[in-house]
């Protein structure tokens, strides 16, 4: 089999190419050109981009292949989501590549515009030296103001907390209690604005952050205070900065980003108590590396059929390490569920019971999506296009949470109603406290426990006498041997299901001769292969 093509479109770390080259064919291209990009999408399995490279409609629609398209760092204004989710493409990026060096690039122009460094350097350069012009300000016993206390926002905080200062923050989707462990104290957004001798602003860039800090903000500010933005252009209104900067009203700013870059030329350059850079927050060699390299993992995880953690069009979003060993249990169990059905449900249910159910589980009706229709249709199923088939299908889903569950601490259930109105179930479980084992303990309302393994067959029929040695017996002759058998039953002399598993796959003919010496009401198998 050929090697799954990874077309990599611009710079890439070597480590992270020396990761692809692992188990991928690598092939490059300059992606900023388009007569070069499109021909070279044609066969590939996955793109990797940063930002020179429009991944747009026409670039999806030449990529009929393409399961991945990944992004070597934190943006995606260059990558088309929607139009990719719709194709059935996963997008990736690296969120946490460069979060320590974008929190030290906020620290390195705080210390900056504090000191005067970029214009008493101009100064001394020139020849003048203007020790008194530049007098500067401690940060020490001073009040900042962190507008965003996510990731970056967090590493800002817990290092200027060194210098001893006082750190406030305004972010609404942050507890209080959360904050506090910090040492930080929440506050509105008016009283960080009014109290703050520095801000810093750590916020993505959307409708509701766009032109945040303008005219009306910049009206309730210190006159003292300096204001850093190493996030994104836009969120600080660079207009009303240079307003406040020529009347007096800011006493400093420190800008990575830009409303519009590159730029080149902007007002906020005339003044000395102002320092610019270009975007450089995440331009660090460890930064880069670690882009890369994270990416590179991404795909690895995408082409696999695996679930990737930095995916940004995948409900879900990062999984709890309590879920991750339940992620390919679920699949198994969607697995199961198409085998015993025969056919696509019209609605299914995935259940989540237990302690479990405490965590966000949206990921585990992925799971059992991708399971379910990994043996139905004949593309690759993924966690990005599993409900895109369920919906072409019209098949209803609904995720189910219970943090009761009267037999075991965890339990996971795949329930569905086919369009004659069969009920079809199947249930499993983790158990083990270090290491945690899978069992199926439940199918169509018989249980059982037993370890699911690659090859597996289900037989339901009449309960009565010397079923399980006609079984055994064939399967002896044939040489597949068994690796586990359960039997289960309703009632005595009642309906009755043997679950098998074996070391190797029984063939059609041996699973027909079973099914006619024991009289099965219904024959299944199931391969489970990784």
């Amino acid at each position: 089999m050929p090697k799954p093509a990874v077309l990599v479109a611009e710079k890439l770390s070597p480590a992270g190419l020396a990761l692809l080259e692992e188990d991928f064919e690598v092939r490059q291209t300059d992606g900023s050109d388009r007569s070069q990009l499109i021909p070279a999408l044609a066969d590939v399995d996955a793109l990797i981009v940063r930002s020179a490279t429009q991944v747009d409609a026409e670039a999806l629609e030449a990529a009929s292949n393409l399961k991945v398209v990944a992004r070597a760092g934190v943006g995606l204004d260059n990558v088309d989501v929607d139009a990719a989710t719709k194709a059935g493409v996963l997008v990736v990026n690296a969120p946490t590549s460069n979060i320590i060096s974008a929190a030290e690039q906020a620290i390195n122009l705080l210390l900056a515009c504090s000191r005067n460094t970029a214009p008493a350097h101009n100064a001394l350069v020139h020849g003048e030296w203007k020790r008194s012009k530049y007098t500067g300000v401690e940060l020490y016993d001073k009040v900042v103001g962190i507008v965003g206390l996510g990731r970056i926002g967090v590493l800002v905080a817990q290092r200027l907390a060194s210098f001893g200062m006082r750190i406030l923050a305004y972010d609404p989707f942050v507890q209080q209690t959360r904050a506090a462990q910090m040492g930080v104290e929440l506050v509105s957004l008016d009283e960080l604005l009014r109290q703050s001798d520095y801000i810093t602003i750590h916020l993505p860039k959307n409708k509701d952050t766009l032109g945040l800090i303008g005219d009306e903000a910049l009206s309730k500010v210190k006159p003292s205070v300096r204001i850093i933005n190493a996030a994104r252009g836009g969120i600080l209104d660079e207009d009303a900065l240079y307003r406040a900067l020529k009347e007096g009203r800011v006493a400093g700013a420190g800008i990575d980003v830009f409303t519009k870059e590159p730029c080149t030329d902007s007002p906020l350059f005339e003044f000395e108590n102002v320092v610019v850079a270009p975007h450089l927050g995440a331009s660090t060699h460890e930064a880069q590396e670690k882009a890369g390299t994270q990416v590179a993992r991404s795909v690895k995880l995408a082409l696999s059929g695996e679930f990737v953690p930095d995916a940004v069009n995948v409900q879900g979003g990062a999984v709890a390490e309590e879920v991750k060993p339940a992620l390919p249990l679920t699949e198994k169990l969607g697995r199961i569920f198409t085998a015993i059905a025969g056919g696509v449900a019209s609605r299914i249910d995935v259940e989540a019971r237990g302690e479990i159910a405490a965590h966000d589980v949206k990921v585990l009706e992925l799971a059992a999506l991708k399971g379910v229709f990994g043996d139905v249709v004949e593309e690759a199923v993924t966690f990005v296009n599993a409900p895109l088939l369920a919906k072409e299908r019209g098949v209803e889903v609904n995720l189910v949470t219970s943090e009761d569950s009267t037999e075991w601490r965890n339990l996971i259930r795949v329930h569905g109603i086919m369009a004659n109105g069969q009920r079809v179930s199947v249930s499993g479980t983790l158990t083990g406290a270090e290491r945690q084992f899978e069992k199926i303990v439940e199918l169509n309302n018989y249980s059982m426990e037993i370890t699911p393994t690659e090859h597996m067959a289900f037989f339901s029929y009449d309960d009565r006498p010397g079923i399980v040695g006609i079984v055994g017996r064939l399967l002896g002759e044939t040489g597949v041997n068994i690796a586990g058998m359960q039997v289960s039953r309703d009632v005595e002399g009642g309906k009755a299901l043997i679950t098998l598993t074996v070391d190797s796959a029984i063939p059609k003919d041996v699973l027909s001769s079973i099914s006619t010496e024991i009289g099965a009401e219904t024959t299944r198998s199931v391969d489970l292969e990784d």
